[in-house]
This record gives C-alpha cells, structure tokens and sequence, in this order.
C-alpha cells in the first residue's frame, strides 16, 4: 500500500494531467454556445464556439422523433458546451457526435440506416 504522501503526489498528477486534457478539449473539440429548435424548417439549430452552424432534422435525433414543439424548443446547452440536453424528454445528444454524424446509439443508428435504405 502506497504512503499517504504518494498518494496525495499520485492524485495531483493526475488531476493535473486531467486539467490538461480537459483545456486541449476544450481548444479543439467543437462546443456549443447556443442551440434552438427552428419550428418553420423542423430543425435543431446549434451555433458553436468557433462561429459555425450546425442544423439537423429532429426527426434523426434519438428521442425526439414525436416529440411537440415546445418540448424540442426546450433544448439546454451543457455548460461545458459539450452536450444538448431536453429535460422533459429526458435526452442528451453530444455536440461532437452530431457533428460526426451520430444521432444516438447503434441500435439508433442501424434504423436510421433502414429507413434510408427504405426510401
């Protein structure tokens, strides 16, 4: 078993190292300043950080296909700009994943193939 002072050295490093990962995250991953429901083109608006836009049909993202208006209008940002979050829907979509593409989870996505296939 380690000494409580290796520990305590141990864990700064750590956290350090954290701190580190976090601000080059931060500096490069794309982050959400702000995001809407657009209700006249059906689509989830998201203004990021480095003054770009991203739209999406709401329709692809998991858990707001049938959602009303109001609901999807109630979109959060995360405070790390990181994720979009609907509390009444009880649904979080990361940003970085939107913009890779990726609506929800594989299952999410296989169906979201088939319709696509389908059509």
């Amino acid at each position: 078993m380690e000494k409580p002072d290796r520990l305590d050295a141990t864990l700064e490093v750590q956290l350090d190292q954290a701190s580190d990962a976090a601000m080059f995250a931060d500096a490069t991953e794309p982050r959400a300043l702000s995001a809407a429901y657009d209700r006249a083109s059906g689509k989830i608006v998201i203004n990021l950080k480095d003054g770009s836009t991203f739209m999406f049909p709401h329709e692809l993202g998991q858990g707001l296909v049938g959602a009303e208006p109001d609901e999807l209008a109630a979109v959060e940002v995360t405070p790390s700009g990181i994720g979009l979050h609907w509390e009444a829907l009880d649904v979080d979509l990361t940003v970085p994943s939107l913009l890779r593409g990726i609506y929800g989870t594989k299952a999410w996505m296989e169906k979201l193939k088939q319709k696509q296939n389908v059509a």
